[in-house]
């Protein structure tokens, strides 16, 4: 008898339809972590360290920098696991704090590595670009050259403009989500990523096509 029962129960576990319900949002899982559960913590790092990196790099030209400020973040985020609340998209949250600290580091610090420059073992900066996979979407240039153009470029946009165009192509976030961060109205965001989008396609006109 029992085992007529198993079989119909795993019959029905192979007839059934996969589950669908809906992934766990970030907030849930904030909220989870500062109740002390750690496995939260890590989806939630899993889900953002790549993008938030990204940006925090883009914008201070330093991989060594960027791999400091972004540790500091995690820890940042940790320690306001207890106070936090959901008043805004987590993504909103931890990215507004990713840029504070890049704010932070160019006021204390207005020297940016050069392009050229060579880390300890003698190699440049397009080396760690090439070898080092979190680089995203701004990874995609076929050559040496490209590559010097586009950080070029994104170097000579003004600040405003840089900030909102990393936040959308590295932090993979909307118009409304970076104007939040920036602390601006969605108007102002918007026109400050047409204008980054539009003078970046005249200063890479040689090289690459950036989309409208």
């Amino acid at each position: 008898m029992w085992a007529g029962v198993a079989f119909a129960v795993i019959i029905l576990r192979m007839t059934a339809p996969p589950s669908s319900s809906p992934p766990v949002t970030d907030e849930a899982l904030m909220q989870t972590f500062a109740r002390g559960n750690m496995n939260a913590f890590e989806q939630l790092y899993s889900r953002h360290e790549t993008g938030v990196w990204r940006f925090v790099f883009r914008s201070v030209q330093n991989q060594a920098v960027a791999d400091d400020l972004v540790q500091e973040l995690w820890f940042a985020v940790a320690r306001s696991a207890a106070s936090y609340e959901p008043t805004a998209k987590f993504k909103t949250w931890l990215f507004t704090m990713a840029r504070n600290r890049v704010i932070d580091h160019v006021r204390t610090s207005r020297n940016h590595a050069s392009i050229d420059a060579e880390n300890d073992e003698g190699e440049s900066m397009f080396s760690d670009l090439a070898a080092d996979s979190r680089l995203g979407p701004l990874r995609q240039v076929s050559s040496r050259e490209q590559a010097k153009a586009l950080l070029d470029a994104i170097e000579q946009l003004p600040e405003d403009q840089r900030e909102a165009f990393l936040l959308q192509a590295e932090g993979g976030m909307s118009v409304e989500d970076i104007a939040a961060a920036a602390g601006v109205s969605f108007e102002t965001a918007k026109s400050r990523l047409r204008y980054a989008r539009n003078k970046l396609k005249t200063l890479l006109a040689d090289f690459a096509e950036v989309s409208a």
